[in-house]
């Protein structure tokens, strides 16, 4: 695994007025690397973590900003690379009222356990977590790709200390 940055982040791809990663029209910025190498992963050129190029979290925040839209974390995974993507969402949720949808790999009981992972997660509205599997795959889903993937509420879940899912509707 490479250094981690909190002044950058490995960035492949982002999106403008996407609405396929979340609620609404996002922004969503696709991160560099990913242990999973999930079979079927509809993203696996993310997989490798020296992909894509450094953006400074200053410069996705302004792109941020300038979109105008709210902000979904994916890739890649961003829970594998936690500090550029917590820096950038405390500059998200200071200075903004936009919400931020994260897509991992790890289960939302695997992030609490980890400072690094958690303190990111304390600051995204929504995750979804857990691996795609490829068996478990549901094209009618909104906003996930296989059935063992959840959509969480994360503020209501660290309060209430246990997994509550996120209300869609």
């Amino acid at each position: 695994m490479t250094e981690l940055s909190t002044n950058s982040i490995r960035v492949l791809d982002i999106k403008y007025g996407t609405s396929v990663d979340g609620v609404g029209l996002r922004t969503s910025i696709y991160c560099a690397g990913c242990e999973n190498a999930c079979p079927g992963c509809h993203n696996p050129q993310s997989w490798d973590e020296r992909g894509g190029e450094p953006i400074s979290v200053e410069e996705l925040f302004d792109r941020v900003v300038e979109a105008d839209m709210n902000v979904t974390f994916t890739g890649g995974d961003p829970m594998l690379h936690p500090e550029g993507f917590t820096a950038l969402a405390q500059m998200i949720k200071t200075r903004t009222d936009k919400t931020i949808w994260c897509y991992t790999g790890y289960r939302f009981e695997e992030l609490i356990k980890s400072p690094a992972r958690r303190a990111l997660l304390e600051l995204c509205d929504v995750l979804v977590d857990g691996r795609f599997v490829l068996a478990e795959r549901d094209l009618s889903l909104r906003f996930c790709g296989s059935r063992n993937q959840r959509i969480i509420d994360v503020p209501q879940s660290l309060a209430a200390d246990k997994v509550i899912l996120a209300d869609l509707d």
